[in-house]
């Protein structure tokens, strides 16, 4: 269901051009634009130190960067299911040996909203 994949999140405002330009020169895979303006780099795990070096050398700092699991299908979640999910999430993360939990749910803006609301 996962695989792994290098991500370099570059910060609204970012040089695209540039970061476009190092970055497939370096062995990217895609350059992603978001709705909100920000810029993530996407490599294979292999490649993503020579890619994540070779922008900071030309001075283009990311804003995070690392190696994640990227899901190969995600499912859509409604309010009901996202707030069970969001709370499994919780309780796993606050396991003293867990390190990291990935999941595949997508979950809206507008549900991410309303669970927010609950919570305050």
């Amino acid at each position: 269901l996962f695989s792994q994949l290098g991500m370099i999140s570059y910060a609204i405002g970012a040089d695209e051009g540039s970061i476009m330009d190092i970055a497939l020169e370096a062995g990217a895979d895609d350059i992603v634009n978001n709705a909100d303006g920000s810029i993530d780099v996407m490599t294979t795990s292999g490649a993503f130190t020579d890619v994540r070096s070779r922008l900071v050398e030309s001075g283009l700092a990311p804003e995070h960067a690392e190696v994640t699991m990227h899901p190969s299908t995600s499912v859509v979640l409604e309010f009901k299911d996202a707030e069970k999910m969001i709370r499994l999430i919780d309780i796993l993360e606050d396991l003293d040996d867990t390190q990291n939990v990935y999941s595949n749910a997508d979950i809206s803006e507008a549900v991410l909203a309303r669970l927010s609301e609950q919570t305050h």
